[in-house]
């Protein structure tokens, strides 16, 4: 596997009227090729949250986008902000990235919101890494597109 620079990763986030068409097609062309052609998931990965979201992404110094998620503000996925389509490119996983970028995702929510209870629909398999980041299972597991899920909940009281 050829070694990859995870030195010089921007973070930016914006609201889907400020992306541009190139920032959306990286953003999708990422997503689809982990939900939908590595996880081999056949699902409907555009849908009527995007437009209503927020999409924070690291570009590497070549500007390619490498991770992205998606921020939901409350009352469209769950009364509580909503995080999701947590995904960070094959060759870049296992570098400690996917903890730098839930950071910036909570980081980010804090900064626009205040202290926000957070609510996320995570594979099962991803349990222990958001529970690092503050979030409780608070359901029992269930199939999405036929992938076993849990639902998790960061709560400020």
């Amino acid at each position: 596997m050829e070694k990859v620079d995870t030195s010089h990763i921007t973070y930016v986030t914006k609201a889907f009227e400020e992306l541009s068409t190139q920032d959306y097609h990286d953003i999708l062309h990422l997503r689809t090729a982990i939900f939908v052609v590595e996880q081999d998931c056949p699902y409907q990965e555009v849908d009527d949250k995007d437009p209503l979201s927020y999409h924070l992404f690291g570009k590497n110094k070549k500007g390619e986008v490498i991770a992205v998620t998606r921020i939901v503000p409350q009352g469209i996925s769950y009364k509580e902000i909503s995080i999701g389509r947590v995904a960070i490119k094959k060759e870049y996983r296992g570098k400690g990235l996917a903890h730098e970028l839930i950071k910036e995702t909570l980081n980010f929510i804090e900064n626009k919101w205040g202290k926000q209870s957070i609510r996320i629909s995570a594979q099962e398999h991803l349990k222990n890494y958001y529970t690092k980041h503050g979030f409780q299972q608070v359901g029992k597991m269930y199939l999405e597109d036929n992938i076993p899920h849990v639902e998790m909940l960061k709560e400020i009281n």
